[in-house]
C-alpha cells in the first residue's frame, strides 16, 4: 500500500477522486477542492450534471463498477466519498455497501490508502443522538433502510487496512459555512445539532492532507 498522505510532500498538489460528486455536498466539496488548486476527478454516471465542474477531470461510468473505480482511482493520493441514497421505507438499499466494497478492493489493488468517507449522524454509536423527530419519526420511518446500508458501508471501510477517516455529519443544511465546526466522538448527553454543507465540506477537505482523524468516526456540528 502506498505511502498515507502524512507521509507525502504536504506541499505537493493533492491528487484526489470524488464519488457523488453532483449531490448537495459534494458539489461544495468539488468547488472548494478547485478553489483550493487541487487536482479533482469525479466519477460520474452523468457528466451533465456537472457542467459548472469543468476543471475537475471527468471519468463516466457507475461507482459499483470495479473496472471504472480503477480508471479513476490510478493515480489519486486520496478519496473522498459523498456518496448518497435517497430515503426507501420499503425497500432494501445496498448501494453504499456495494460500490464502497469495490472501491476499497480498488484502492488496494492501486495503493491508494487515504480514504475520506460521509457517513451521518445515527450511523454507528451516533444512533439515537439525532434529536427527537430524526430518531423518532424520520428515522425509523424513512431511512431505517438507507442506515443499515450505512452501517454495512461503515463496517467495511473499517475493515479495509485503509487510512480511513468517517465523518458522521449533524444534520444537514444550505446555510452559508464558516462557522466553528465541533467534532464530537463522545455523544453522552448530544441529541439534535446542525451544519451546513459547505462546512462538511470544508472539514472533509482538511482532512485529505491532515491525520488527526485517522481511523476514527468524528461527529461534526455547529
Amino acid at each position: 500500500m502506498t505511502m498515507s498522505m502524512n507521509e507525502t510532500n504536504r506541499a505537493a498538489t493533492p491528487k484526489i477522486l470524488v464519488l457523488g460528486a453532483t449531490g448537495p455536498t459534494g458539489h461544495h466539496i468539488v468547488g472548494q477542492a478547485l478553489s483550493r488548486g487541487y487536482d479533482v476527478t469525479l466519477l460520474l454516471r452523468s457528466p451533465g450534471k456537472a457542467t459548472d465542474l469543468e476543471e475537475a477531470k471527468l471519468v463516466v461510468g457507475d461507482a459499483r463498477d470495479e473496472e471504472v473505480l480503477r480508471q479513476a482511482v490510478k493515480g489519486r493520493d486520496a478519496v473522498i466519498s459523498a456518496l448518497g441514497t435517497p430515503a426507501s421505507p420499503f425497500r432494501e438499499v445496498t448501494v453504499l455497501s456495494t460500490a464502497t466494497r469495490a472501491l476499497v478492493k480498488v484502492m488496494q489493488a492501486e495503493r491508494v490508502s487515504r480514504l475520506v468517507s460521509i457517513s451521518g449522524i445515527g450511523a454507528g454509536d451516533s444512533r439515537g443522538h439525532g434529536g427527537f423527530l430524526f430518531d423518532k419519526l424520520i428515522f425509523p420511518l424513512l431511512l431505517r433502510k438507507v442506515y443499515a446500508d450505512k452501517d454495512c458501508q461503515e463496517a467495511i471501510i473499517k475493515d479495509s487496512g485503509l487510512d480511513w477517516t468517517i465523518v458522521r455529519p449533524s444534520i444537514l443544511n444550505n446555510k452559508p459555512g464558516g462557522k466553528a465546526v465541533r467534532t464530537l466522538t463522545d455523544l453522552s448527553g448530544f441529541h439534535g445539532g446542525a451544519i451546513s454543507r459547505e462546512d462538511v465540506a470544508t472539514f472533509v477537505l482538511d482532512q485529505v492532507v491532515g491525520d488527526a482523524w485517522v481511523h476514527r468516526s468524528p461527529l461534526i456540528t455547529w
